[in-house]
């Protein structure tokens, strides 16, 4: 697959180079762009997930409670990493956080829906201790997973403008 370099300026006015595929037609952002994303959106959301999940199971709160938790740390922490970055890049706060909301909401929810649908259908891992290797393995898992099937709703989107595309022409 050819590839062409699409070049923006920052708010520095230096240029930033980023991988879209060429070739007409919709949906050509390579595979690598995509992972990417699809790896920085997974960051932030393993991060504020694990960080629900371990608050929930230590104070011995109940699955619904601790996965809305994790939920919620798990959108936070995936827009904070992005806001960091675009924010870094010169944009101020209310740009900063529309191009969050754009670039990272679908690739969150998606990603939450399919982790927390895996934890949920492990037998005995809504109800596994920290220090349960079932809690572990179920949650990693439900990353891996959620890795997968979000990585091509991720190319789709940039291939489209939309999605993490928003946000890469901001860093």
């Amino acid at each position: 697959m050819d590839h062409i370099t699409h070049r923006t300026g920052t708010a520095a006015g230096e240029p930033v180079a980023h991988d879209f595929a060429a070739g007409p037609g919709p949906g050509r952002a390579s595979w690598g762009t995509a992972a990417r994303a699809t790896a920085h959106c997974l960051t932030g959301c393993a991060i504020g997930e694990i960080l629900g999940m371990a608050v929930g199971t230590a104070l011995a709160w109940g699955n619904a409670p601790t996965m809305a938790l994790a939920v919620v740390l798990a959108f936070l922490f995936g827009y904070s990493f992005t806001l960091y970055a675009v924010r870094g890049a010169g944009l101020g706060p209310k740009a900063a956080v529309r191009v969050a909301l754009a670039a990272d909401t679908v690739s969150i929810a998606l990603m939450e829906l399919v982790d927390n649908g895996i934890i949920a259908l492990v037998p005995g891992a809504l109800d596994a201790h920290l220090t349960d290797a079932l809690f572990w393995y179920a949650l990693l898992g439900g990353f891996a997973v959620a890795f997968v099937v979000t990585t091509p709703v991720n190319k789709w989107m940039i291939g489209r403008g939309k999605g993490h595309a928003v946000a890469h022409t901001h860093h």
